[in-house]
């Protein structure tokens, strides 16, 4: 960084809000290294079980057969030890070495080796070795017993019998094998799902296995069968399919007329199984898949696939060898299925024998302490085996900072940016005390917040403003928190200490429930048939802890459900996800204003998302010098050959490739970067060329185009929503999740559409102090005035308390959320004593 003098500095350790893998294979337990100690415990200390008996799989020595005969036979009881024949046919070698009579396992006859019998299998004898009388309290029977079983597993290859004179008789090995079964010795290898030793064959280690989807294949189950109901049999190609099914069913007495969801299972049976002429939908796929040679069969068949839990191994990944291995009666795939507190308290109660207690303690210290950063960073309600590419950034951030907790490191700087993202309030002190920890061995952690708890809470604050952009920069306050409450200067001081803050709306809008959205029997993941209702033409805010199930329920199934039915697009959630949905007709469209990039390339920028740049190039081009030129309004774009420098192809930037590290940017030596040729820099408006322009802020250009109401309306709202300090031409790769967000809703906002629209927007306070929240809440309202509807998930306080109606979910994470606890105004929800929201909102409504 461009500094003058830096002292002090400790190894920087970042803790970035964003996932950082996408790999299929990466899960919480993965990413934190809890699976490496998982491996680790169940190859030291796992118990193998037999899954044929249910008994547990251990070598067998004399010692050990000779402790757990008495468990088997009474005291006088009278027994054979032999070792079986099948080992040794050679009659001549026994008799060399002073065997010389046989034993059938399945009874107590004993013949000379001479007179074994041709019409029972040689599996049916054994060599005998002694003859004894169970007494277990005597030493020199005892003697005898193991030296007897010493020779017998010595003859035997491995391998002894017991053959009480009235019973069965019990085969023992020195080998790991049990009911016949041979099993594999547990090692680390095995119980890895990255790793061939360990990877389940069929779905090669992912859980998941391409095949078919019966919700493609039957997509619509209201739809009969004559109206086609089977996707598979529709086009002229496979009609006579269509046709076979339609006679079969007829002359079968199935209706082809009523709802196919309405058939009983034997009809449904015979539509996927086939009859008579008629071939059936699974007998056609597995054809179409011999015919793999052929292009068309292939992309039939492939538009009915879909990833499904893996058969072989149930899901877990692994080898079922590895699945045979049990600690504290759960193998290693129902390990995972856990979610982080479960398995925290798993581990604290898991009682173990004092040599398993030995030989795993430093093990299972560090799977406690891990288990323990990641409950304590409010990650209570992720299953370890959740993909790390379903997290959010928040939680992606959490578990990193577990992770650092875990690896005990001192003396080192940790940097965060938002830590509470994606929290709620009620977990919040539990992050504070992490962050307290980390300090408190040694560290020093540096955090960008803008929750007042954390800030609260901090040792030492640096305020930075006085504004945004180009009118900030410049250290406002650095102090304690009792100082900045006082000091006149902070922004962040006066809406802290009370004097400036968001106010509660005059009056809240009513719901009209004539005009609502109603989404019931919403049942995915943790989801426990919740029916919810959204107003239409309000601020609805969807409220929890984290974990509960606010995300499952606005984007995984409201959003998708919506989507389908107005035929945004075919990616339905699945007809296991909800009842039905009410109301979508009563709104044109629905966006998700999310904090995805408005754009991955240099190139785009807010003048050009908000299309306030085409109307910037019409007057460029509208100048007496561009007219006399010839240049058109496309001659001033960046994206297409024309104007632009073509050395960095409107970028300003040269990609400088340096083989084993990170890509280099420099500045283009042609234009300086400046994006474009000389020929196109000297036509200027009003005394500034089009990089000039570019180089305003919102603010600026709102001012420069102040009579130009193409540019100035477009403009003029991502000022009002508090974006004025950005630069046209700021490239968007640079802006955060919070301003491509803002940016996104001054797009919308701008359109002006009198088509009714649902915006749902996830944390739109994520990077947003408090003076921009009341920017953002204006921002909402007038989409409101507008005649749309606004979704909100939210943890932020001063949101919550400005909606008009608020849907708060839980009573917490995981399994025991999922649930409405309550639905109704701000001061509904405060008033409930079950709500956790409700508890920290109550003071904010006490006036």
């Amino acid at each position: 960084p461009d500094v003058d003098y830096i002292a002090g500095l400790a190894p920087a350790i970042a803790i970035e809000q964003r996932t950082l893998t996408r790999n299929p294979r990466s899960t919480v337990a993965t990413q934190t290294e809890l699976y490496d100690y998982f491996r680790l415990l169940y190859a030291q200390i796992g118990i193998t079980i037999s899954p044929v008996s249910g008994r547990v799989v251990s070598r067998d020595t004399p010692e050990s057969v000779a402790r757990f005969l008495p468990e088997i036979l009474a005291n006088g009881d009278r027994f054979y030890i032999a070792f079986p024949l099948k080992n040794c046919l050679d009659a001549d070698g026994l008799r060399q070495r002073g065997f010389t009579r046989i034993v059938e396992l399945a009874g107590p006859r004993v013949l000379g080796l001479d007179q074994l019998s041709q019409d029972r299998p040689v599996e049916s004898w054994g060599v005998l070795v002694d003859r004894l009388v169970m007494r277990p309290d005597n030493a020199s029977a005892r003697s005898r017993l193991v030296d007897s079983l010493e020779l017998a597993f010595r003859e035997g290859n491995g391998h002894c019998l017991i053959a009480p004179l009235n019973g069965q008789a019990r085969q023992f090995s020195d080998r790991f094998e049990r009911d016949g079964m041979s099993f594999e010795v547990p090692t680390a290898r095995m119980f890895a799902f990255n790793n061939p030793a360990g990877a389940c064959v069929a779905c090669q280690g992912f859980g998941r296995i391409r095949q078919l989807d019966r919700r493609r294949v039957i997509p619509d189950p209201d739809q009969s069968l004559r109206g086609g109901a089977v996707a598979a049999f529709r086009g002229r190609r496979w009609h006579h399919h269509q046709q076979a099914l339609e006679r079969v069913a007829t002359s079968s007495g199935v209706s082809t007329s009523a709802p196919y969801r309405l058939l009983p299972s034997e009809a449904q049976a015979l539509v996927w199984e086939g009859k008579g002429s008629y071939i059936g939908i699974l007998p056609l796929m597995r054809e179409l898949e011999k015919r793999s040679y052929r292009m068309q069969d292939t992309i039939h068949r492939a538009r009915f696939l879909g990833y499904g839990k893996c058969s072989e191994c149930g899901g877990y990944r692994l080898r079922k060898e590895a699945l045979n291995v049990f600690v504290g009666g759960l193998h290693i795939g129902q390990l995972m299925e856990l979610t982080t507190h479960e398995a925290a308290e798993f581990f604290e109660k898991l009682a173990l024998t004092a040599f398993q207690q030995r030989a795993a303690h430093v093990i299972l210290e560090e799977i406690r302490v891990r288990l323990r950063f990641l409950v304590n960073v409010g990650l209570d309600y992720l299953t370890l085996g959740r993909l790390s590419r379903t997290l959010s950034g928040g939680e992606s951030q959490r578990i990193n900072l577990a992770k650092a907790l875990g690896s005990s490191l001192v003396g080192s700087l940790y940097v965060l940016d938002e830590p509470t993202v994606g929290l709620h309030p009620r977990d919040t002190d539990r992050l504070v005390g992490v962050l307290q920890h980390l300090r408190d061995i040694g560290n020093t952690v540096v955090v960008v917040e803008h929750e007042p708890e954390v800030i609260r809470r901090a040792d030492h604050i640096a305020d930075l403003g006085p504004g945004a952009g180009a009118r900030g920069g410049q250290l406002m306050f650095e102090g304690p928190y009792r100082e900045i409450l006082n000091d006149r200067a902070s922004l962040t001081g006066a809406y802290l200490a009370g004097r400036k803050q968001i106010p509660l709306p005059a009056s809240r809008r009513v719901a009209d429930w004539s005009h609502a959205l109603v989404l019931e029997g919403a049942r995915l993941h943790n989801l426990k048939h919740v029916t919810a209702r959204i107003p239409l033409g309000l601020v609805t805010c969807v409220t929890g802890v984290s974990g509960s199930g606010k995300s499952t329920l606005v984007h995984e199934t409201l959003y998708k459900a919506i989507r389908s039915e107005l035929g945004l697009e075919s990616d339905k959630p699945s007809d296991s996800a909800y009842d039905l949905l009410h109301g979508h007709g009563l709104i044109g469209s629905v966006e998700m204003v999310d904090q995805s990039p408005i754009g991955r390339s240099s190139r785009s920028n807010p003048a050009t998302y908000t299309k306030a740049f085409d109307a910037i190039r019409q007057l460029l081009a509208g100048t007496y010098q561009a007219r006399i030129r010839g240049r058109k309004p496309g001659y001033f774009s960046f994206n297409v050959p024309g104007g632009r420098c073509e050395s960095c192809q409107g970028e300003g930037v040269v990609r400088v490739e340096m083989q084993f590290l990170a890509d280099l940017l420099l500045e283009c030596e042609d234009c300086r970067g400046k994006r474009y040729t000389k020929d196109v820099l000297e036509i200027r408006y009003r005394q500034k060329n089009v990089d000039d322009i570019l180089r305003l802020t919102v603010d600026e250009a709102v001012e420069f185009f102040s009579d130009q109401s193409a540019v100035r309306n477009r403009l003029r709202i991502l000022q009002e929503i508090g974006l004025g300090y950005l630069t046209l031409g700021q490239p968007a790769s640079t802006l955060s999740g919070g301003e491509a967000q803002r940016i996104k809703l001054g797009a919308h906002l701008a359109r002006r559409s009198h088509d009714r629209t649902l915006y749902i927007l996830d944390e739109p306070t994520t990077g947003l102090h408090s003076d921009d929240i009341q920017k953002l809440l204006l921002a909402f309202n007038r989409l409101v005035e507008q005649g749309h509807t606004v979704l909100v998930i939210e943890h932020n306080l001063d949101v919550i308390k400005c909606a008009d109606w608020i849907i708060d979910l839980g009573p917490d994470a995981g399994d025991a959320g999922g649930r409405i606890v309550v639905e109704g105004s701000p001061e509904a929800v405060a008033a409930h004593p079950a709500s956790h929201t409700g508890r920290f909102l109550r003071p904010l409504l006490g006036a």
